[in-house]
């Protein structure tokens, strides 16, 4: 059963019209792959779910009740969290620091109410130790590599013990390992029950973990397929249009 809908999701802005009736399903523990050009309506969908901005028709259901998001924080409360592509990290602060960025564990000394860095440092690395990645929780963000820096945004969305995640070209400018230290995140993601959208422009990496592929194609979908039922080659079909539905 889907534990995330959307139905009949539009968006306009002035004339533009971005999204236009889209449905879509996510179940607990499914990697969807979603893709479309630039301005197909990727981003925007995502913003809608991530209630950035409310869909101008149609209704988001979790868990078969219909919700109504007029902040991300709405959103968050619901188990939805999004690992945009710039991932919004502080180079000058550890990979702990930044995982509890705006969720800071504090301690009471004396009169005093102080950051309690022990307890940040313990959890961050037991985060990172259920990812199964490198990164060490006190090490500065600066100095880490694009495998490292996403492992820190994913663990965020772990410590808020999110059901879905959003995922923005997580893949995007960063070398070939790691890329791999990425799609195993994403599958260690889903392994724990989570359902996770994929947003990306490269195909391998949609194949490798998604089960279903979805496109977009100027605001409308044209597609939402298993992996096994379709290929890099109808996708690309469908997204430019040489072939019109699948």
């Amino acid at each position: 059963m889907a534990v995330l809908q959307l139905r009949g999701i539009a968006k306009h802005f002035g004339a533009i019209e971005a999204l236009k009736g889209v449905d879509m399903t996510l179940r607990a523990g499914e990697v969807l792959g979603l893709m479309g050009d630039n301005g197909a309506g990727k981003s925007t969908l995502v913003k809608i779910i991530a209630g950035n901005f409310p869909p101008s028709a149609g209704e988001i259901l979790i868990d078969g009740e219909p919700q109504l998001f007029h902040e991300p924080k709405d959103a968050r409360e619901k188990g939805i969290e999004v690992v945009y592509q710039d991932l919004a990290l502080c180079d000058n602060l550890t990979a702990a620091e930044n995982v509890f960025l705006g969720r800071e564990l504090w301690r009471q000394l004396g009169p005093l109410r102080i950051l309690d860095y022990r307890r940040m440092y313990d959890r961050a690395a037991e985060l990172f130790k259920e990812l199964k990645s490198e990164t060490r929780p006190r090490d500065l963000v600066k100095m880490m590599s694009g495998g490292q820096r996403q492992a820190i945004a994913i663990a965020r969305t772990r410590l808020s013990e999110a059901r879905f995640v959003l995922m923005d070209e997580p893949t995007a400018a960063i070398s070939v390992r790691q890329v791999v230290e990425v799609l195993e995140l994403i599958r260690r993601l889903r392994d724990s029950g989570i359902g996770v959208i994929l947003i990306s422009h490269r195909m391998p990496d949609v194949f490798a973990v998604s089960d279903r592929v979805m496109v977009l194609r100027r605001g409308t979908k044209v597609a939402d397929k298993p992996v096994g039922e379709t290929s890099p080659e109808e996708v690309t079909g469908l997204i430019t249009g040489a072939i019109q539905a699948a």
